[in-house]
């Protein structure tokens, strides 16, 4: 028998604001659900509620992980969709999360400072209860923070599934999902915020700032930092583009002047990263999470291995060899990328064979087809690019897993050191090999223009528009199915959890940092021989920016919020990339005829001036990023100042 879920269309309002919706499978165990909506909603330890809501009474109660003292209430449609909760919280338990997981807020005079709930009336929009002090985004990462923390305590299994294995401390989010009794878990969105944001950010197309402030109130400062990064990153191209296009078109063929351009560029790769550390300072100070003081951090959910004690936390939990994990890595993910090199480079030779096949054919014929035949193996080339990168992706992912890194934080870092090796090499060996090898700038230039354009047009097709094709033609199928029901229709979180539930999950912002990265590589390496670059690169982040947009807002469910102060080991890739622009432009200046004409008689001479101007310009670079200080004095001062209170009020409390 088919039911309606609620009805009155007030019904929630007057109990809580549902923020996040946990689906279980649909054979689940009923013991299983109860004990499990038992651990989020129970209020009481040991038989007894607590007397007072107090922060120590909260971090007392939540250490001991019996329950976290959620709301919840099943979303029930049919018999076949009982398994769906809606979760939420009271006003007072999400302030007492954001003090527990450390928030900074902006207090009334003006600065940022630790959220305490004992002194909310002090800080700056704080109203009433403190309704909306909070934004969505925040209480729902609170609402995580407190579900990825629910930790068994007495339990050996999930009851009705003797294989679900527990021990104390176990996180039970994690083995309901890992034993596939949990399906998903995801933040709604708030249809009316988001529509708002929608228009302010890429529903009209104008020449203005992103609205990064909306955007991190919304989808969090990880997002918030990603846009942020887009935006600097292409106003930060815009000058290199301004004397790219005169110097593109009356230097065609005019090598000798790329000198300057060259020189240029040194001096514009190491500049923008040490300006954007600075204004990532200011950025994340104003949003708190400069401030945030890190938790200690615990296993990563697919992290396995034997029960045991952490030595730091004499907590129980899995442990693992660290020469098992290094035996994996060396024998077998380094020889899987060794020979995914290997392979790129043999595809890479190939596509030089068509090349010069391409060219013989044009010699032979000289005739208009035979002159556009001219681009189609780089095009080729390039799309192959792109999807030998996607399956790399997968295999890299796959290896990383393998080896089995207990922090999420090392998981990342091993990731990100495999894609950027194979994708280095993938994207880039072709062009130096162009340069250095066969020395021939003309075709440099053409190959590189073909991999700008090829790979920008299969980006944007395949990341949001095919996409957004497909969830738009999913959503009419789910509206149709919630209609044929006998509930209230006009009941939109119906429709509005259905919706949701189907769409694909963000994967996060990796692969956009990744597009981001190698743009910055095809600007800072070989620009100087193709000027347009940068011109092309600007276009594809203005589309990048309205396409990430509609994704973010129409393709993807909302992501979870999570605080970031800095784009993390990104920073790191960028910066080796400037070094690695250094050396390439370095050894495009002394390949230059102007230069050579210099060093007729001595081509040891030139080598060793090359290789001293490279040095000195590296050693530039050091000295500017050492010099120019990652935060401005501002910000210096005020977190100088906030140490120093908390060193003050720490003694106050000793004497005490």
């Amino acid at each position: 028998m088919k039911r309606g879920w609620v009805t009155e269309k007030n019904h929630w309002e007057t109990e809580f604001k549902p923020l996040v919706v946990i689906e279980l499978a649909k054979d689940v165990n009923e013991e299983a659900k109860k004990w499990f909506v038992k651990k989020i909603t129970d209020k009481k330890k040991d038989g007894g509620k607590y007397k007072n809501d107090t922060i120590k009474d909260l971090f007392m109660y939540t250490k001991s992980q019996r329950s976290t003292q959620l709301l919840m209430k099943p979303l029930v449609i049919s018999e076949e969709a009982d398994n769906i909760y809606v979760v939420g919280a009271s006003t007072r338990r999400l302030l007492l999360g954001a003090e527990a997981i450390g928030f900074v807020k902006e207090s009334a005079d003006g600065t940022m400072r630790p959220f305490l709930y004992s002194n909310r009336t002090d800080y700056k929009n704080f109203i009433g209860d403190g309704e909306d002090f909070l934004s969505m985004a925040e209480c729902q990462f609170i609402i995580k923070h407190e579900l990825d923390n629910l930790r068994a305590q007495d339990e050996t299994n999930i009851p009705g599934y003797p294989q679900a294995k527990l021990y104390p401390g176990k996180s039970i989010v994690r083995r309901m999902k890992t034993s596939r009794i949990l399906i998903q878990i995801f933040p709604l969105h708030d249809k009316e915020e988001l529509k708002r944001l929608s228009f302010h950010w890429y529903r009209q197309i104008k020449f203005a700032y992103q609205p990064i402030d909306k955007i991190r109130h919304y989808f969090g400062d990880t997002i918030g930092l990603y846009f942020g990064f887009l935006e600097y990153f292409t106003l930060a191209l815009i000058p290199m583009a301004l004397i790219g296009i005169p110097y593109y078109f009356f230097a065609w063929e005019d090598y000798d002047k790329y000198v300057i351009f060259a020189t240029f560029n040194l001096v514009w790769s190491t500049v923008i990263l040490e300006v954007w550390k600075r204004y990532c300072s200011t950025m994340t100070y104003r949003w708190g999470t400069l401030l945030m003081k890190r938790e200690f951090e615990e296993p990563r959910p697919g992290f396995h291995g034997v029960l045991g004690i952490n030595p730091v936390t004499g907590k129980k939990e899995p442990t693992y060899s660290s020469l098992k994990r290094q035996l994996r890595i060396y024998l077998v993910s380094v020889p899987f990328v060794c020979l995914s090199l290997y392979f790129a480079i043999y595809v890479m030779m190939i596509y030089f064979d068509l090349e010069n096949w391409a060219i013989r054919y044009d010699h032979e014929q000289q005739s208009t087809f035979s002159s556009l035949l001219l681009f189609v193996p780089s095009i080729i080339y390039a799309v192959v690019i792109e999807i030998m990168n996607r399956i790399y992706r997968f295999a890299a992912e796959f290896l990383t897993n393998y080896e089995n890194h207990r922090l999420e934080s090392s998981h990342q870092n091993h990731l990100v050191l495999k894609v950027l090796v194979f994708n280095i090499v993938n994207c880039f060996a072709s062009l130096f090999y162009i340069a250095f090898v066969m020395c021939d700038l003309k075709l440099l230039r053409q190959s590189l223009a073909t991999l700008l354009i090829t790979s920008q047009i299969l980006n944007q097709f395949v990341e949001a528009l095919l996409p957004y094709w497909m969830q738009k033609r999913q959503n009419k199928q789910i509206r149709n199915k919630v209609k044929s029901l006998k509930v209230d229709t006009e009941f939109s979180l119906l429709e509005q959890v259905h919706l949701e539930k189907e769409m694909d999950a963000y994967l996060g912002t990796f692969d956009d940092y990744l597009e981001l990265f190698l743009l910055f590589g095809y600007v800072s390496l070989f620009s100087c021989v193709y000027p347009l670059a940068a011109l092309l690169a600007v276009l594809n982040n203005v589309t990048e920016l309205y396409s990430d947009a509609l994704k973010m807002c129409r393709v993807f469910k909302r992501p979870f919020a999570e605080p970031s102060a800095s784009i993390g080991v990104w920073m790191l890739a960028f910066e080796t990339m400037g070094i690695i622009a250094v050396v390439t432009n370095c050894a495009l200046l002394g390949m230059s005829p102007q230069v050579n004409s210099m060093f007729q008689d001595s081509k040891l001479d030139l080598f060793l001036t090359v290789a001293a101007i490279e040095h000195a310009l590296l050693a530039l670079k050091f000295i500017l990023a050492f010099v120019i200080p990652n935060k401005p004095y501002d910000i210096r001062i005020k977190l100088a100042r906030l140490e120093f209170e908390s060193m003050e009020a720490l003694k106050q409390k000793q004497l005490q």
